[in-house]
């Protein structure tokens, strides 16, 4: 496609010349282009790998934490196209009204198909749905028509807020199917990079922070705005609690002991099927001897492996990690907390992004908070989830390098352990 030459861009706008960054999230047309591109043949290469594991057809066992990855694809192209091609008000950016006023779609059946509003749970196993031939032609259809729109896009913040939108969304789906891919025991060809050693906790000064993303860029709402509080003087996990520190938790009967579990957790874990007595994807898990740890035998994409003892403990949900943490004497570690620490101690071996970590508080909204035109009502809608969901920091290994970032702020139902989910202490 021909380039047109282009004025220089605008301060609000990344200079970065990395399609794989956090500054992404401010990045102009030219780099913006090139990672919705690259975002694109991602998601066609995922799909790939899972048509190889699942065969002809792609048949998809049902659980409660899976779509049909050929229904996810669908849903990838049509968010694009329903908040870009056929927004009319999508220079209004994060102005824009909830229900801008929309033109037709490329495939008649799009919103039916595609859109969480109008698909139900049920739908979404349709076999009267696209199949994979035609829901790539529409992946690279909505791709094209993205691109020849965002050549015409005002160089601002506002011009460029659903093209960033519709990275970060394929950015977050992509992980989506490799969580599916580890729910359904799929060999992706996904490995975990090395580990270094673990490091003792560290001790780090009272401080005043500013949470919150700056108000240029594109953020999720919950992430606005910047605002400051005052930390006390806190010691933290130098890295997420290990699988050689949650073996001892088992083999002390944390599962059992009902004085180390919050009562809804208690009610969480009592109704889990035939008793559970470790993480979700754990086939094994052994006692502690002699201070050298535990075994762990984790199903891993299809495989049953024994997980390192000194790697993150994955898979577990926060009433997991509020229990293993009363157990040990500790707490865990507040959003702010962890954020300071990713900032200011890698250096002294704070270590991150290979499992999202859980974080103390609930959900709830900063200061200044405003909705997204885009979550409002929808199933990234932080509003629905305050006071219920808690806040995930960090990133895993199958996050996109340009949404790790320190101040990222996800969340998620206390119950959930689908996905690549630990996290780390603090001293009481």
């Amino acid at each position: 496609m021909a380039q047109t030459p282009r004025p220089p861009p605008a301060p609000a706008v990344a200079t970065s010349q990395s399609i794989d960054s956090p500054d992404m999230s401010r990045a102009g047309r030219d780099l913006l282009s090139l990672a919705l591109i690259d975002a694109r043949n991602h998601t066609l290469h995922l799909l790939s790998l899972f048509e190889q594991a699942l065969g002809e057809g792609m048949p998809t066992p049902r659980g409660p934490d899976v779509v049909p990855p050929v229904w996810l694809a669908g849903h990838i192209g049509w968010f694009a196209e329903w908040w870009i091609g056929r927004n009319t008000q999508r220079a209004f950016g994060a102005d824009c009204p909830v229900r801008p006023t929309r033109l037709a779609a490329i495939e008649p059946g799009a919103d039916s198909w595609w859109n969480p509003a109008q698909a139900t749970p049920d739908q979404r196993w349709s076999p009267g749905l696209p199949d994979l031939a035609q829901t790539k032609a529409y992946l690279l259809e909505t791709l094209e028509s993205t691109l020849e729109l965002l050549e015409h896009a005002a160089e601002t913040d506002a011009g460029l807020y659903f093209y960033r939108l519709a990275l970060a969304h394929e950015d977050l789906r992509g992980e989506q199917f490799v969580v599916m891919a580890q729910t359904l025991g799929l060999p992706l060809g996904v490995e975990q990079a090395p580990i270094a050693v673990t490091r003792e906790p560290l001790l780090l000064p009272a401080t005043r922070w500013e949470l919150g993303m700056p108000e240029s860029g594109f953020a999720f709402a919950q992430e606005r705005s910047a605002h400051r509080v005052d930390v006390p003087e806190f010691e933290i996990d130098a890295q997420p609690v290990t699988w050689n520190q949650y073996v001892e938790f088992v083999d002390d009967g944390g599962y059992d002991r009902e004085e180390l579990w919050r009562g809804e957790g208690w009610r969480w874990l009592s109704a889990q099927i035939e008793g559970r007595r470790g993480p979700r994807h754990v086939e094994q898990i052994g006692a502690a001897r002699h201070g050298s740890g535990g075994s762990v035998l984790q199903h891993r994409f299809g495989a049953t492996v024994r997980a390192a003892g000194h790697h993150s403990a994955v898979h577990l949900s926060w009433w997991e990690a509020d229990a293993w943490a009363r157990w040990a004497g500790r707490r865990v570690a507040t959003e702010v907390e962890w954020e300071i620490a990713a900032h200011t101690a890698a250096r002294r071996g704070f270590r991150w992004a290979d499992v999202h970590e859980w974080t103390a508080g609930t959900l709830s909204p900063w200061p200044g908070y405003r909705a997204d035109p885009w979550s409002a009502g929808g199933e990234f809608d932080p509003a629905a989830a305050f006071g219920r969901a808690r806040v995930l920091r960090g990133a895993s290994f199958a996050t996109r390098a340009r949404l790790r970032s320190p101040k990222r702020r996800g969340f998620a139902l206390p119950e959930r352990d689908d996905g690549f989910f630990g996290f780390r202490t603090c001293s009481l």
